[in-house]
């Protein structure tokens, strides 16, 4: 096994947290200014982001300018996002909140950094020093107060490979998903013009979830609540043994639409979970799941215009709203799309299983790779079986 040194971060890592930039300063176009949403999995750096002048950005904001290979870490709010600097968001500038690091020599490989900061032995050091609870906000005082564990170059190089592979691929099925949802909007709406309109309801069978985390037993199904639906699985799900009938139970495949809240629409593609109070199930009347799908996405933003105007503490709608009109395309020309709305569909739903998949092996290898106790080859092994 390799000699793993341990050194204080600043010794090995230069970092600079983004300025704080004024809304006034905002314009249309100019330079990227990343936000928060760029660095969410799965999202591209320039989401969400604001435009800076150039000008201002090449003097007043200069030192800020990100190079291709620069880590970002978000350093409030969402703490511990991490992304990497591509070819689009060279030249960007990151906002305040969120720190970009570089290697400052060659004892670090600059790839190795992002996985220094998602090892469990950074996250304790944050939590160590009272991050998220007395202290609101994480930054360049705190990282100068921490140390990092590194294993020669050669090893950094090894697991930036072995991880990265995982992060490429999960990146590569990401973008998949969103070009086949682009498109199939598009194939959508290319068939709207000769429509009938039909209650929503005719469609589809809506069922409500129930309060099934109540006297859940901590083992069995996942019980699905709109924060399953909008986070994944998380250390707060909640998991029951209950036996509940088909109707409840959704599967790979299935539609789920939360009609309280956040109001989102999803493609369950998890293993079997129990549709919790606040979410329906969505079960096509011999319908193709990708129209019924399409229909409810049309639907979803003046469904959340609705819940807007509830003065309750939480939005949401009635399912009388389910009887009114919607648009429905002609059994001609639902036919005429249908193969390859169909093969798209299930392209999504394997690129989200897989991906669900990759996360789970990538979550196990860091920590073991982080921390000396599996050899690279013996990750790459596993790799073998996975991608």
């Amino acid at each position: 096994m390799s000699e793993w040194t341990t050194l204080p971060l600043v010794e090995v890592m230069e970092f600079r947290e983004g300025p704080g930039v004024l809304a006034k300063d905002f314009h249309d176009r100019g330079v990227p200014l990343i936000r928060l949403a760029g660095l969410k999995v799965g999202a591209g750096l320039l989401q969400g982001c604001n435009f800076l002048d150039p000008e201002l950005a090449s003097t007043r904001w200069s030192q800020f300018r990100l190079a291709l290979g620069d880590v970002l870490l978000s350093s409030s709010a969402s703490l511990g996002e991490v992304a990497t600097v591509d070819p689009s968001a060279v030249g960007a500038i990151p906002y305040t909140g969120i720190i970009g690091f570089r290697a400052r020599d060659e004892r670090l490989c600059q790839r190795f950094i992002p996985f220094v900061l998602t090892a469990p032995t950074f996250k304790q050091q944050i939590q160590e020093m009272g991050v998220g609870s007395v202290m609101r906000h994480f930054g360049p005082s705190h990282l100068r107060q921490m140390n990092v564990s590194i294993p020669p170059r050669r090893d950094q190089e090894g697991i930036a490979s072995v991880l990265g592979a995982l992060d490429a691929k999960l990146a590569a099925n990401a973008k998949l998903v969103e070009g086949a949802e682009s498109l199939s909007q598009t194939l959508f709406k290319s068939i709207a013009g000769a429509s009938t309109l039909v209650p929503l309801s005719e469609m589809a069978r809506f069922v409500n979830g129930k309060a099934f985390t109540k006297g859940a037993s901590g083992t069995g199904k996942v019980v699905i609540r709109i924060a399953e639906l909008n986070s994944g699985i998380s250390g707060s799900t909640v998991f029951s043994d209950a036996e509940v009938g088909d109707e409840f139970l959704a599967r790979s495949g299935d539609i789920l639409f939360a009609w309280s809240g956040s109001l989102t629409l999803h493609r369950w593609f998890r293993g079997d979970g129990i549709v919790n109070q606040h979410i329906f199930k969505v079960m096509p009347n011999e319908q193709p799941s990708w129209l019924i799908y399409e229909l409810l996405r049309e639907r979803l933003a003046y469904f959340k215009g609705i819940a807007a105007d509830k003065a309750t503490t939480m939005g949401h709608i009635q399912r009388r709203h389910l009887d009114e009109l919607v648009a429905v395309p002609s059994r001609s020309a639902i036919d005429q799309i249908d193969d390859l709305m169909t093969a798209l569909w299930q392209s999504t739903l394997l690129a989200e299983r897989e991906s669900e998949s990759l996360a789970a092996t990538r979550d196990a290898l860091l920590p073991q790779l982080m921390s000396g106790k599996l050899r690279v080859r013996d990750a790459e092994k596993v790799l073998e079986g996975v991608l």
